[in-house]
């Protein structure tokens, strides 16, 4: 009697909370960058809101979330996305998450339904060069797991490579940080390459949004936003994947 009680429970909770339910048993690795300077005299790191606003949609959709840097321990935070000292205080136990990250090369795949690669501009240093991530990211395509990335985050797709040696991004269609974006910016030449151009090299289908406004692309597991307005609409289409 007892046992069929409860599995009428948990059919009704399904039927009422079919989203949270679901993705309970879902995981989903964070990796964001050790990367804390551009050049000397000019810092730099991880763009708060691109790690924080999806952290927190996560964890709203009962996904289990660790995250992991390239070297592991503090990650730096860009000290231009902590200006805004209300949405700093709003983020204060997701900041103090980012002062113990898991170190990448100790990561296991296996237990992981997505990876999800927030930006700024440290992405663009540490990202590319790490072949742990590029591990990483070979593992998750041929399981067919979702692949998601946020401004500078797709910066860890370049030289990644699919199973039969040709670029990750080859064929699909995908966003990231625009060229006109970092020239607005003025640090398009201070970055050790312009990430639309270098995924358009990658035979990317680049789609470009307007500047600064909320743009998305999905292409099968593979999802990615330009820039950080696009941070929500990346999260809830990563947990869509997921349902």
């Amino acid at each position: 009697m007892k046992k069929t009680v409860l599995w009428i429970l948990l059919l009704l909770a399904a039927v009422v909370l079919p989203g949270r339910v679901f993705a309970e048993s879902k995981q989903i690795l964070m990796v964001v960058t050790s990367a804390n300077q551009i050049r000397e005299g000019k810092p730099t790191g991880l763009w708060l809101e691109e790690f924080a606003v999806p952290y927190l949609a996560f964890k709203e959709a009962g996904l289990e979330v660790t995250v992991a840097s390239i070297k592991g321990g503090e990650a730096p935070i860009d000290p231009r996305s902590m200006e805004d000292k209300i949405k700093g205080r709003q983020w204060s136990k997701v900041i103090s998450i980012l002062k113990a990250t898991a170190p990448l090369a100790k990561v296991d795949s296996t237990k992981y339904d997505a990876i999800f690669l927030p930006g700024g501009h440290g992405a663009m240093f540490d990202l590319p060069a790490d072949n742990n991530l590029k591990g990483l990211l070979d593992q998750f395509a041929k399981a067919n797991k979702v692949i998601a990335a946020v401004c500078h985050g797709p910066a860890g797709f370049v030289g990644a490579k699919k199973a039969d040696g040709s670029p990750l991004v080859a064929g699909l269609t995908v966003t990231a940080f625009t060229d006109a974006e970092e020239k607005a910016l003025h640090l398009d030449k201070e970055m050790p390459f312009l990430l639309e151009t270098r995924l358009r090299e990658e035979r990317a289908n680049f789609i470009a949004g307007e500047k600064w406004g909320a743009h998305v692309e999905v292409d099968g597991r593979m999802v990615t936003g330009q820039n950080p307005a696009s941070s929500e609409g990346v999260a809830k289409a990563v947990i869509k994947l997921l349902k």
